[in-house]
């Protein structure tokens, strides 16, 4: 909020201002009249779909589709979610929707682009269930405009954007308008028998859907469609991070010693150090002069390579390990231990009833019933567990004011995603986190703009 007071920060995440007795919802509705009013934001003239694009070092990461998309209920099969949602984030989604009459943000979408793979795909379905990736509707496709979506996207990328701006991750976003009516009607209708996993959004597409129950009585309205950024995971497979866990007050000694009861446990070798701080909690050296700072820095310069070098090397060995099966780093100031070959006994005792075997052997499930539930007595869930997305932020927590036990998790693959969610199951909550996600700004729809 402070960098900029048009930063699109204020609109997504609303504070209450100091001494307003209002909603931060409401504050956020009229931020928004306000900077349409001002030409801060401006509606496009003509209806459109939006090409995006992201790159790093002039190469092309991701391209997609910017647009309007019609709800469809996850019962439909057509919109497939992968993780389960909390009550609470989708009830404040919903609120900043209905205050702003606005979808300020697109959810992220992946579809299946290949049509011939996924045609010999379908051939195998039947000797290899869950091996599917995303999967399209049954039917004839020749005459729906087969490849009318990555032509466009193609062809707009040759042209000049309507806007590219560089953040500060160093990706480059650009940005073309589609507006022809032949060619959105193309693009329609090759995307229409596609089927569409969520990769990012769960929440706000929740919110999607309660919206247009809400408003379901006034009749069709815009509350039947949503922003999204589709992507076409053949062009562009998607990039899946996983989602540690961080236990205060947990010691990993202990941790360990708990989890022997149902795991392999084997000490890593030189332990797992996250990163180099100097007594004072600086990342820097610790101020000096002449020889004195030459030597802090030539020290802190020698610690962080072993850092490096020694949390790489632990990635490197639970990488290795969960080839072969659910497989943990736990680890918390300099102490480090590789979690193995949980005992499938006690794994298929702890599963809750009526999930599938792909689901009940995946390390999310694993993690989250067996290793926290049954063997450290924990929920999932805050203040007792928190989530880091960075291995290095995970340890570093772990290794602070409160110390704990980090848990350093393996990424899901794509077609356990895709296999989980296609039959209809949820992965355990904050298991996958695909990228690179859409930048937030470039895009709004507005429910007054049609």
């Amino acid at each position: 909020m402070a960098a900029d007071p048009h930063n699109v920060v204020r609109l997504i995440l609303p504070r209450r201002s100091p001494g307003h007795a209002g909603s931060p919802y409401r504050e956020a509705a009229e931020l928004l009249r306000q900077w349409l009013a001002e030409g801060i934001l401006a509606a496009d003239p003509a209806p459109a779909l939006y090409v995006y694009e992201q790159a790093a070092g002039g190469e092309v990461v991701q391209r997609g589709l910017i647009g309007a998309l019609r709800l469809s209920p996850p019962g439909d099969g057509v919109v497939l979610p992968h993780e389960e949602v909390a009550p609470g984030p989708v009830a404040g989604r919903l609120a900043l929707m209905e205050a702003t009459e606005a979808n300020l943000e697109p959810i992220f979408l992946l579809y299946d682009g290949d049509w011939q793979r996924q045609a010999g795909q379908a051939a195998t379905n039947a000797d290899l269930p869950g091996r599917a990736a995303m999967a399209v509707v049954p039917g004839d496709h020749a005459d729906r405009g087969d490849g009318a979506a990555a032509r466009a996207i193609a062809a707009a990328a040759r042209t000049g954007p309507l806007l590219q701006a560089t953040t500060a991750d160093g990706l480059r976003h650009r940005l073309w308008a589609i507006t022809d009516p032949g060619e959105l009607g193309a693009i329609a209708a090759d995307l229409a028998p596609r089927q569409a996993l969520i990769a990012d959004g769960h929440h706000r597409y929740a919110a999607y859907l309660e919206l247009q129950r809400r408003r379901a009585a006034d009749g069709p309205g815009p509350w039947d469609y949503g922003l999204a950024l589709l992507v076409d995971s053949a062009a562009y497979p998607p990039r899946i991070g996983a989602i540690h866990r961080v236990i205060p007050g947990l010691d990993p000694a202990t941790a360990a010693e708990r989890a022997k009861a149902a795991f392999r446990v084997s000490p890593v070798p030189g332990g797992v150090w996250p990163g180099v701080t100097t007594p004072t909690g600086s990342d820097r050296p610790a101020a000096g002069t002449g020889s004195d700072r030459q030597a802090a820095g030539a020290g802190s310069d020698r610690h962080a390579e072993h850092a490096r070098g020694s949390l790489e090397a632990a990635l490197r060995l639970l990488a290795q390990a969960s080839r072969s099966g659910p497989a943990y780093l736990v680890a918390g100031g300099g102490a480090g231990y590789l979690l193995t070959d949980p005992d499938p006994v006690q794994a298929d005792a702890a599963m809750p009833p009526g999930h599938s075997p792909r689901w009940r052997s995946l390390a999310a499930s694993v993690l989250q019933v067996l290793l926290l539930g049954r063997l450290w007595g924990l929920a999932d869930a805050e203040p007792g567990v928190r989530i880091a997305h960075d291995a290095g932020d995970a340890l570093r927590a772990a290794s602070g004011a409160t110390a704990g036990t980090a848990v350093i998790c393996p990424p899901m693959t794509a077609g356990d995603v895709y296999a989980i969610a296609a039959a209809g199951e949820r992965v355990p909550r904050k298991s996958t986190s695909f990228g690179p996600k859409p930048r937030t700004g470039l895009v709004l729809r507005l429910f007054a703009e049609g």
